[in-house]
């Protein structure tokens, strides 16, 4: 009994001690505090954007009176248009449970917004994503326009990509070709997902950025690195409306 119990004192003592491998990439973090973003996107029928956006404008108070919305904005260029893109904040997933519940049952917010509306809506999509531990939720120094750039990783997680991934964000905005708004890794919806989130000030000051980044061999050196555990990606142009917290 004696062998048996300094067995297993060494072996706790070594499990203690062991090195912890993690990716700084990891979400753990930011899942123990329970702060999480659902991204939802919607896509209305062609004729029917400039009523809902009129819509949701009049009754945006209805909304954020039960929960944070961190941005809104439409969808100007890159893949389907006629696409609202919105990000809302939520402490963990019991808040979102009983902000959704008083939605059900807020009659001012079901008879002006969400009935009027839905007839307008063709599909909806929702992600929830956390922020990655290396960054924290920015603000832009004025009023610009947002890209976000998804990318679907390889399988394997953050421990696979994550550290390369963040060179390579990093090296951006180290070299002032953009602003950082947020980097999102997906927990609910397509895995190995990231999302970044980027300000500039204008389409052109973006563009010229862009280029400028593509000729500078420190970025080109970050992405290769990255691009290796990269499947696929896809941008997209998002015009903050006029109710956006994030402009």
């Amino acid at each position: 009994m004696l062998a048996l119990r300094r067995g297993l004192t060494r072996a706790l003592a070594a499990r203690t001690l062991a090195p912890q491998v993690c990716s700084s990439f990891a979400t753990g973090p930011r899942q123990y505090d329970g702060t999480f973003y659902e991204f939802r996107t919607y896509y209305l029928k062609p004729s029917k954007m400039n009523e809902f956006l009129e819509n949701f404008k009049k009754n945006i108070h209805l909304r954020t009176a039960h929960s944070e919305l961190v941005g809104y904005w439409s969808v100007e260029f890159g893949g389907r248009v006629n696409k609202v893109f919105h990000i809302w904040k939520y402490d963990n997933f019991a808040h979102r449970t009983k902000v959704r519940q008083a939605l059900a049952k807020d009659k001012e917010w079901q008879e002006q917004f969400l009935i009027p509306n839905l007839a307008l809506i063709d599909k909806q999509e929702s992600e929830i994503t956390y922020l990655v531990p290396w960054c924290k939720l920015e603000k832009p120094p004025k009023e610009g326009v947002y890209e976000l750039a998804t990318f679907q990783m390889k399988p394997g997680g953050p421990a696979l990509w994550g550290d390369a991934f963040k060179r390579a964000v990093h090296t951006h905005v180290n070299l002032g070709y953009t602003k950082l708004i947020g980097v999102f890794h997906t927990e609910y919806g397509e895995l190995n997902r990231v999302h970044v989130l980027w300000w500039n000030e204008s389409v052109d000051s973006r563009a010229a950025g862009r280029h400028r980044s593509h000729e500078d061999p420190r970025v080109v050196a970050a992405v290769r690195e990255s691009v290796n555990f990269l499947e696929s990606q896809q941008n997209m142009l998002l015009i903050p409306t006029s109710f956006s917290p994030l402009k």
